[in-house]
């Protein structure tokens, strides 16, 4: 079961939109934190899964940050809480599918990586100036930055989109962003997740950015295919296999060329002195050999035959 499960994953991974593969990779984060509080959680006291878990998420502290600067990017793709996994993947899976259908699927991760960058960078600026006073947590992770991003995209690309919700109905898209940024608002004047909700307004001005500097020509997420190119291409070639270097075969120029469907003569003839073999017979073994174990290793009565046979 778990084989066919991993199969299915792969291939959905394989041959599924970007959006498809964001998903995923969200999903396996989540799923890396699962199995790492369980195998690390009893460990001092949680203590060893803290800090494997700190090591990939961004925090409030520059020293932690400039010591893990990855976590610039892991953190966007990390959640420990299913719920907070479950509607940040809903609400990526509503907005970014019209992101990829208006914009191009290729333009959703670079959108998704600048989006949550910006929220990155915003919580932990925040985090500085005022997080004592406005209670922000020492740490942040999750997607919520980049789905604010692409949200915002979606609603500036295409702001009277119609959207179908349970209950209410048809809703134009500019006001399902205005509802989720006025939402950030409320929780910050509470100081409920404010660390958070100035993330996700850095997501969503950035997404703002994004689309406005778009519909001037200026193309943003270039830049960063351009560098996901170049990464991928530079691991590509770091861990191709090597071709076996092809075998030099050499024949004789006045020799006919064989018949399509003409069975290959048996390796263990070998031509001879004084052989019962006709000429064109013994030179047909002598190529027959050279194909299957390469030139050298020919005797010197047969290289000396094939080169008489080839001055001919």
């Amino acid at each position: 079961m778990f084989s066919s499960i991993w199969e299915d994953v792969k291939a959905q991974f394989s041959h599924g939109s970007m959006l498809t593969r964001i998903i995923w990779v969200n999903i396996g984060g989540f799923l890396l934190l699962l199995f790492s509080k369980l195998i690390m959680g009893g460990m001092d006291g949680g203590a060893v899964y803290e800090t494997f878990k700190h090591s990939l998420i961004i925090g409030a502290d520059w020293k932690h940050n400039l010591t893990h600067p990855w976590v610039f990017i892991t953190h966007m793709f990390l959640h420990e809480d299913l719920w907070h996994l479950l509607w940040n993947m809903l609400g990526l899976y509503w907005f970014g599918r019209i992101v990829g259908d208006l914009l191009g699927d290729r333009r959703v991760l670079p959108m998704y990586l600048l989006s949550g960058l910006a929220g990155g960078l915003v919580y932990f600026a925040a985090a500085n100036i005022g997080g004592g006073e406005l209670g922000f947590g020492s740490y942040a992770l999750g997607a919520s930055a980049a789905f604010m991003g692409l949200l915002c995209i979606a609603g500036a690309t295409a702001p009277n989109y119609m959207i179908h919700l349970f209950i209410l109905g048809e809703v134009r898209l500019k006001f399902i962003v205005g509802f989720f940024i006025v939402l950030d608002l409320v929780a910050i004047s509470n100081n409920f997740n404010s660390g958070g909700s100035f993330g996700h307004l850095g997501g969503a001005f950035m997404g703002f950015l994004i689309a406005q500097q778009l519909g001037h020509g200026n193309d943003w997420t270039a830049p960063v295919n351009r560098l996901l190119d170049g990464i991928t291409s530079f691991f590509g070639n770091l861990f191709a296999k090597k071709r076996p270097k092809p075998t030099t075969v050499y024949r004789s120029p006045d020799l006919k060329k064989q018949p399509v469907g003409r069975t290959e003569r048996k390796a263990s003839r070998r031509p001879t002195e004084g052989s019962d073999l006709s000429h064109q017979e013994q030179l047909d073994a002598i190529l027959d050999k050279i194909k299957l174990t390469g030139y050298d290793s020919l005797s010197a009565a047969e290289k000396e035959f094939l080169f008489n046979a080839s001055n001919k």
